[in-house]
Parts: C-alpha cells; sequence; structure tokens
C-alpha cells in the first residue's frame, strides 16, 4: 500500500480563490390590482416593504403591481393604473397580496370568483405567501384558500362574511391574523400593520421599526377593531310611557349609580314589564345597555378631554381606573391610555 503523499505547505496559498458569493435578489411582492382597487390600500405594500432596507442599505423586498390582463384597472378615485405585468407576474413571486376593491365585499356576496380571477389565483405557487388587506379576504375566501384558516376583513363586512364562508374561522375584532403562509388585515390602516408584521417576521424588529419610523406609523397598534367601531345611542322619542324617556335620562346621569328600579319607576312601569319593553326596544338588557353607554362616554371623555383616567372612569360611571381598565380591556381590548393615544384630537 503506498503511503499518501504530503501536500505542500504552499498549497493553500496555490489553491484557486472561492468564487465570490452572489447576492440574494430581493423578496418579490406581487401586488394584484383588481378593477377599482382602492388606491389607498394599493400603495401599502409598495410603501412599506420598498422601505425596508437591510445592514449595507440594500433592498430586501421588490414589489411589483399587476392587473388580470396586464392592462391598465380603474382606481375607486378618478385616475387609472397603468402597470407593467399581468398575471404571470404571480408564478414568479415570494408574496402576492390581493388589496380591497371598492364594493369587494358586496361584488362577491354569491361567495363565487369571476373565471378570470380564478384563473390568475391558480397561477400562485404552493407555498406562496398570500396576504390580503380590507376587503381582499373575500376574494381568498371566495378561492377556497381560507377554509379552516384563521382570517379577518374590514368590520363593516365581517357579518356578510361569515353568512358567506362559514369554514373559514374569521376573528372579527383583531387588526390581522398570521397563519404562516396566510395573512388577512381588518380595514384599510390594518394592512399598514399587517405589512409591518410580515417585515418584522421576516428580518427581526430592528428593521421593522426603522421602517414605520420612514413612514410615520407606530411599529405596533394596541387592541383591534372594536376600538374603531363607532358606538350608536338611539335617540329618545316614543310616548312617555315608553322606554326612551328612561334612556335620556339614563344618559344625562351616567355618572351614577343607576337601577334598574330606579328606570322602571321613570317609565312608570313594573321592573319586569320595564324590562321586557327594554329589550323590544334596544335588543338588549338594561345593563347591557347601559355598560354600551358608559363605554361610549368613556371613548368621548378620553379623546375629547385632558381629565384623569380616574375622572373619566368617574364620570362614565365606571367608578374607579381599574373598574374602566377591565372594560374597555373586554371590550375593545386597548387599555384607557393607549386608546387616548390613539385618538386624542390634535388642538390647533
Amino acid at each position: 500500500m503506498t503511503a499518501p503523499q504530503e501536500v505542500p505547505a504552499d498549497h493553500a496559498a496555490t489553491a484557486p480563490p472561492t468564487a465570490p458569493t452572489t447576492p440574494a435578489a430581493p423578496h418579490l411582492v406581487a401586488v394584484l390590482a383588481l378593477d377599482r382597487v382602492i388606491a389607498f390600500e394599493l400603495g401599502i405594500p409598495s410603501r412599506i416593504f420598498e422601505s425596508a432596507r437591510g445592514p449595507g442599505g440594500e433592498a430586501l423586498y421588490r414589489v411589483a403591481t399587476c392587473t388580470l390582463d396586464g392592462r391598465p384597472a380603474a382606481t375607486s378615485s378618478d385616475f387609472r393604473i397603468a402597470v407593467d405585468h399581468g398575471p404571470d407576474l404571480l408564478e414568479h413571486a415570494d408574496t402576492v397580496v390581493v388589496p380591497a376593491a371598492r364594493d369587494l365585499g358586496p361584488r362577491y356576496l354569491d361567495g363565487e370568483l369571476d373565471p378570470e380571477l380564478a384563473a390568475a389565483l391558480a397561477r400562485i405557487r404552493p407555498g406562496t405567501r398570500v396576504l390580503s388587506i380590507c376587503t381582499g379576504a373575500f376574494v381568498l375566501a371566495a378561492a377556497g384558500l381560507l377554509d379552516g384558516r384563521p382570517a379577518t376583513t374590514h368590520w363593516a363586512y365581517t357579518e356578510r362574511f361569515a353568512e358567506l364562508f362559514p369554514r373559514v374561522r374569521l376573528d372579527p375584532d383583531v387588526l390581522y391574523t398570521d397563519d404562516g403562509d396566510l395573512l388577512t388585515s381588518g380595514g384599510v390602516a390594518a394592512g399598514v400593520d399587517l405589512c409591518l408584521h410580515v417585515v418584522r417576521r421576516d428580518h427581526g424588529s430592528a428593521v421593522a421599526n426603522q421602517v414605520a419610523r420612514t413612514c410615520l406609523v407606530p411599529p405596533w397598534r394596541e387592541g383591534g377593531q372594536r376600538q374603531y367601531v363607532e358606538l350608536h345611542v338611539p335617540a329618545a322619542s316614543g310616548p312617555a310611557s315608553s322606554t326612551p324617556a328612561a334612556r335620556s335620562w339614563a344618559l344625562e346621569h351616567l355618572d351614577r349609580p343607576l337601577t334598574l328600579r330606579e328606570l322602571a319607576e321613570r317609565a312608570q312601569m313594573s321592573v319586569r314589564t320595564f324590562t321586557r319593553r327594554f329589550r323590544e326596544e334596544t335588543g338588549s338588557s338594561p345593563g347591557q345597555w347601559l355598560t354600551v353607554q358608559r363605554t361610549a362616554r368613556a371613548r368621548e371623555l378620553l379623546e375629547r378631554t385632558e381629565l384623569s383616567i380616574d375622572q373619566v372612569a368617574r364620570q362614565s360611571g365606571f367608578g374607579t381606573a381599574a373598574s374602566l381598565r377591565l372594560q374597555l380591556r373586554g371590550r375593545l381590548d386597548v387599555a384607557p391610555s393607549a386608546y387616548r393615544r390613539t385618538f386624542r384630537a390634535v388642538s390647533g
């Protein structure tokens, strides 16, 4: 057996150098612009993703927009957009985003997809990450992509969405959902939260926070969609012997404890009759109605006044700051101080 030959000491120096590593291409995000796309939602992916930069200032994403036929598309505003790509772009994308289009929810009231749109979505490669913004979730659900998966959409369309797509695990309260390769967001600006979340997931908080600073948006928002849903206070109308008069009086005295017997006496009814009539006229019990009105009063005071949290709690009838925090956490999933920071009207 021949002994192995000794390798010359300078062998490493004379060996050919390793070829330089080719920088990875930016992650391709394809945005599908449907007819009458809402311009704000259409612009969110490019604004957020193209602001993300690596340590050397390199672009981490490339955003390209396509339409179903490669031709200009109408927006919900008074202008059209010209694009450079047709549906073939979807075959090469690493992430596909479907923004909202005007009346997109009602457009798919039967839960069916247009054949042209269905054919375009079929081009998406298995494993590609897919996002929807606002009512874009109707498209993903109609395509069957969300069956058995968590999802959300604009709060104004959640009831109809649930009727159309009962197999989807709809969460109407959150700003966005993340189920790995399928992500959805609530209405309008929740698309910003979703795209920032994706950047954070891909590249960490430092990059996402830098994008947020560049775009002058919060890197993360507390709470969900419930804090943005307007609470309507029924107008007091009808005969004095019905419940509107008692409701009107209660709204003027939310800062004090209110008993069911006291409200019934205001309506000149027995407690039993008042409770039955109240539910017939409002759809809720007196106690539930009072809690909703106290919450609405607290929201108004947090938005429009400089009162402390304790003062807001007392004037809205919750009594203590701890009780107010408990109610807002339970109903809006947000703390009073965080709600105030979000909605404080800017003076001057």
